[in-house]
């Protein structure tokens, strides 16, 4: 699941440094105090790359949606093995301070992060850890160096394969769980038709058998012959029926239990999910008293150039026609906010100029890619980029953001 993580990663430095976030408030968000919001916006969260994949800015899309949730990708062991955790597999948490810029800022604005690990590249710290006990003790690092107060398994290849690994995490989400009151902890794992395949069972009777209840397990109904809403409307019918069976719940219960973790647009093996999609899909969580409503990713939550991407799968934009943030208002109308009607920082808005006859610079263009230096007319003002950019509306995101205001024309 989720390719694209592994193959996309890198430049994760330089990648923050061009989403304008490094700079925004203090560097560590190890004394940033959290903001205290309801589980449903941490079970809204949607997925957020803040070192890879052209990371946009957290802030902006607050602006932009309305969300105050986000879910960062990945903690994992640290490239070179150990018990350690790390972004990415090479930024040690330990030492990290882009990260918790990035936290700040969200909290600053009344948000709140929850974080992931695991996912579908790189080594796994129930992979490398000893046991539960250590595995917990790794994570525990990340809990208290951000002052979470959400974490998430995303337990699935190749790690979900192997049994002794899984019953470290499983027992380590069992440790947090009790040392941590309150924790909100979510499960993820995959998809499949008939809800999940045999290791998703399988990590469900290993929670079973720890005695270990999330507050829920949600699947991935994409990557594995899903396209639209109605195979994975079924895929979580059928997952609600093995949730009943391997606890013993009723199905109103199982539902209270069980999330949906999706992927906007189109997915690494060509399904595609719309809007449209979304919609429908988000109905049915709500009408069945569902836990959670995710998705992977808003680093993809925003338009290609041209919107298919020719027919390819992109880790930085969706490959179907939207405007920015499209897919996080879903999430917001899972956490039971209302989105803004009229959001002041959608890069997606078509330029505007007053007319005064005075700009030189071309109109700033969504679809244009631009580079340090490169002048635009927007707004009656003349902006002048400070690296390289696409997609981002000059005026949208402060004086961190890319474009620099040279006045009026």
């Amino acid at each position: 699941m989720r390719r694209l993580r592994a193959l996309l990663c890198g430049a994760a430095a330089s990648a923050l440094a061009a989403a304008g976030l490094t700079a925004l408030l203090p560097a560590s968000a190890s004394g940033a105090e959290s903001a205290t919001l309801d589980k449903r916006w941490y079970a809204a969260a949607p997925y957020l790359m803040p070192l890879d994949n052209d990371p946009p800015s957290a802030t902006a899309i607050m602006d932009a949606s309305g969300l105050k949730a986000f879910q960062l990708a990945f903690v994992l062991a640290p490239n070179g093995g150990g018990c350690s955790p790390t972004w990415d597999g090479t930024a040690p948490v330990s030492s990290d301070t882009a990260v918790g810029s990035v936290i700040s800022a969200i909290r600053a604005k009344g948000g709140d992060v929850s974080v992931s690990i695991g996912g579908y590249g790189g080594t796994k710290l129930g992979q490398t850890c000893s046991d539960a006990a250590s595995t917990a003790a790794a994570y525990q690092q990340v809990i208290t160096k951000y002052q979470l107060k959400a974490i998430d398994f995303d337990l699935e290849e190749p790690e979900y394969e192997n049994t002794a690994a899984i019953a470290r995490e499983i027992g380590a989400a069992k440790i947090l769980q009790k040392n941590n009151p309150g924790l909100y902890v979510s499960v993820t794992t995959a998809g499949t038709a008939d809800g999940t395949g045999w290791f998703g069972k399988q990590m469900l009777n290993e929670a079973k058998a720890q005695g270990f209840t999330p507050d829920n397990f949600s699947i991935m109904p994409f990557d594995g012959g899903f396209n639209g809403a109605a195979s994975q409307t079924a895929a979580l019918t059928a997952f609600n029926g093995v949730l009943r069976s391997t606890f013993g719940w009723s199905e109103a219960t199982a539902y209270a239990h069980e999330g949906f973790s999706g992927m906007n647009g189109r997915s690494d093996t060509g399904e595609y999910f719309s809007q449209a999609d979304f919609q429908t899909v988000l109905d049915y969580t709500t009408a069945h008293g569902m836990a959670r409503f995710t998705f992977w990713s808003l680093n993809r939550d925003r338009q290609c150039s041209p919107a298919d991407n020719g027919g390819r799968t992109s880790g930085t934009c969706s490959s179907v026609p939207q405007s920015a943030w499209d897919f996080a208002k879903f999430s917001v109308k899972f956490a039971g906010a209302t989105p803004p009607t009229n959001p002041p920082t959608d890069p997606t808005d078509p330029p505007t100029d007053p007319g005064t006859g005075q700009c030189t610079a071309g109109a700033w263009s969504a679809g244009a890619v631009y580079v340090k230096g490169d002048k635009v007319t927007q707004d009656g003002h003349t902006w002048e980029a400070k690296w390289w950019t696409t997609n981002e509306k000059p005026g949208t995101t402060g004086e961190w953001g890319v474009w620099q205001d040279d006045g009026p024309c």
